[in-house]
């Protein structure tokens, strides 16, 4: 089937800086599909604290690497054309892909590698199998990193010992997806979140939850006395001498969003061959990854909260409540959902 011709509607920016007031919706061409790529007819994509940062300059003049730029990593559609050299995949595939760093969600069509592309069950739908590519990965390879097993295969049980978790902002994107990962694999989980969401983050599994306004949450004291053998931390503002004192002999601590600071407290800690350690999370969502998650969510096993839906008119809305901090879990843009009157 040749691509599709003509024109989008997509939202960009061409600047850092300026907001969600600094999204512009445009009419642009449809993209085609390279050799290795698919073009996907897009039905959702979510927006992560990355794309907010990568607006805001963080990783200038490196990402985006051209303007305009059209945000929107995390896709959820159906293929329409092919590129030269893709097998596996056909016109009509309900697939998710994750498009690092190139982006383009924001937008009713987008191409992506093949090899970062995989099918969607029927059973999943759009809004919810695009909070694996990102968030859901993300959160599994925090845990790994952390030595933290996960169970994903339901006929068997892990045979290492349980352990004690801490997840911190536990009820955001990455957060809420660590809690239920971690407590799948039988292990022990403390998690830090504001007090509106402490129920929440118990009925996801958490044994213990802590308001990080209160005392104890500022200290990630847990409410047992339990130390930590790993914290899967996604908050910021919490140096490394408050996660001392909770952690166990071997404790490590791995930050998912990692920066200057948490860089040279890692390098330090190598140095001096510190059991407790600071492990700055750098990796890249795997094909085998994404299908593992999306079988958990095809099982019923892993359910993603949506904190709220947005149509891509809308897309501002969605970015603005991602800034903000205070999403509960993720933020999605349907795209061809119907604009509110």
């Amino acid at each position: 089937m040749a691509a599709p011709s003509g024109t989008m509607r997509a939202v960009q920016y061409d600047r850092y800086g300026g907001g969600a007031q600094g999204l512009k919706q445009v009419e642009v061409p449809i993209p085609s599909p390279k050799k290795g790529e698919v073009l996907i007819r897009m039905e959702a994509t979510s927006i992560n604290v990355v794309d907010c940062r990568f607006k805001n300059g963080i990783a200038r003049p490196f990402m985006p690497w051209k303007f305009p730029f059209i945000s929107g990593f995390d896709l959820a559609g159906e293929v329409v054309a092919l590129g030269a050299a893709v097998s596996g995949f056909k016109p009509g595939d309900k697939v998710i892909a994750i498009n690092f760093p190139n982006g383009g969600g924001l937008a009713e069509y987008a191409v992506v590698s093949a090899s970062r592309t995989v099918a969607r069950p029927p059973e999943v739908s759009a809004v919810d199998g695009v909070c694996v590519p990102m968030a859901a990965v993300t959160a599994l390879l925090a845990l790994r990193r952390a030595g933290v097993s996960v169970s994903l295969d339901t006929t068997t049980t892990t045979t290492t010992r349980p352990k004690n978790v801490l997840v911190t902002a536990a009820s955001g994107a990455v957060g809420h997806f660590a809690v239920q990962l971690a407590r799948m694999g039988g292990h022990s989980v403390t998690a830090t979140c504001g007090a509106r969401n402490l129920g929440l983050v118990r009925s996801l599994g958490a044994d213990e939850a802590l308001d990080y306004k209160t005392p104890d949450g500022a200290k990630l004291r847990s409410p047992s006395g339990r130390e930590y053998d790993a914290v899967v931390h996604c908050a910021t503002g919490f140096p490394w001498s408050v996660f001392r004192p909770v952690l166990a002999a071997k404790g490590t601590v791995v930050d998912i969003t990692p920066g200057f600071v948490s860089g040279v407290t890692a390098i330090l800690q190598m140095l001096t061959f510190s059991k407790k350690r600071l492990v700055p999370l750098l990796a890249a969502s795997k094909k085998e990854d994404m299908e593992l998650l999306l079988g958990m969510l095809e099982q019923g096993r892993l359910k993603p909260v949506i904190d709220s839906r947005h149509p891509l008119g809308s897309a501002h809305e969605g970015w603005a409540k991602s800034m903000s901090g205070h999403a509960t879990g993720k933020v999605v843009v349907e795209i061809g959902a119907a604009q509110p009157e």
